[in-house]
């Protein structure tokens, strides 16, 4: 199974991370940022790689803990390249910091009729309000749907949880497909 993450600031490459410490070890994920300072106290790159392209310091990042199928581009998501993108994955996480990106995502990725992840409410410290919400068959919603980031400060055990939260649902579908299997 091929997992595609759609940006990897805090959310995409602290899922990353995750899978690849889980065994999910064929991932395809794309971003045009590069590593600021700010963002070391929530996403998993290191002083040492500010100024790299954030997907080319995931890639790295991910062959320390594990070999893996790692495929990434240092590209700009929109409406001409995204499906195309994403055509071989069979789940997709959403890891924009911007609402239009979130929205676009939504609209060109949902009649793919592939799993997609998506996030919304990262910020500030209260983690109690932070859960997975089945939008539709294809589509969930992790946070807590209030804390915007551009109100709200982000904080490593927060993005981390709703991380955690988008791993739990891959997993959980993961598990599932194996009980149909073997039914």
């Amino acid at each position: 199974m091929k997992i595609g993450i759609a940006g990897v600031g805090g959310i995409g490459s602290n899922v990353a991370m995750h899978l690849v410490r889980s065994g999910l070890t064929d991932l395809k994920f794309g971003d045009f940022d590069r590593i600021e300072e700010s963002n070391l106290n929530r996403q998993f790159y290191f002083k040492d790689q500010i100024g790299e392209y954030k997907a080319q310091a995931l890639y790295k990042n991910l062959t320390k803990i594990a070999q893996g199928n790692y495929q990434f581009e240092i590209i700009k998501f929109d409406r001409d390249n995204i499906k195309e993108f994403f055509k071989e994955c069979d789940i997709i996480v959403e890891g924009f910091d911007k609402k239009e990106f979130k929205q676009l995502f939504v609209e060109e990725l949902y009649n793919t009729k592939k799993l997609l992840i998506t996030v919304s409410g990262i910020g500030g410290i209260d983690t109690s309000q932070v859960q997975i919400i089945k939008k539709m068959k294809n589509l969930y919603l992790v946070g807590d749907q209030y804390s915007d980031i551009s109100t709200y400060k982000t904080y490593s055990h927060k993005v981390n949880l709703v991380a955690g939260k988008v791993v739990e649902i891959i997993l959980g579908e993961l598990d599932n497909e194996k009980e149909n299997r073997n039914s």
